[in-house]
């Protein structure tokens, strides 16, 4: 689906939407006919991690929380 579409999909504005992917909360764009699209399933699958629906911490994998964690504690 085009930027617009998966916007309108997670219910967030363009800004919204491109902070979220920025940051890792939601799927990177492919390429396809010289275009961004997003996958759906891919969203869904980033939308049901952040839901809780999947096991683990979606957060630990992003570099400024390994890095937190691997600051001395006081």
């Amino acid at each position: 689906m085009t930027r617009t579409v998966a916007c309108e999909y997670v219910s967030l504005t363009v800004a919204q939407f491109e902070r979220e992917v920025i940051v890792g909360r939601l799927p990177g764009a492919v390429e396809l006919g010289g275009r961004d699209h997003w996958c759906r399933t891919q969203l869904d699958s980033y939308l049901d991690r952040l839901a809780g629906s999947s096991e683990g911490d979606w957060r630990k994998n992003l570099p400024i929380y390994q890095s937190l964690n691997d600051a001395p504690r006081r």
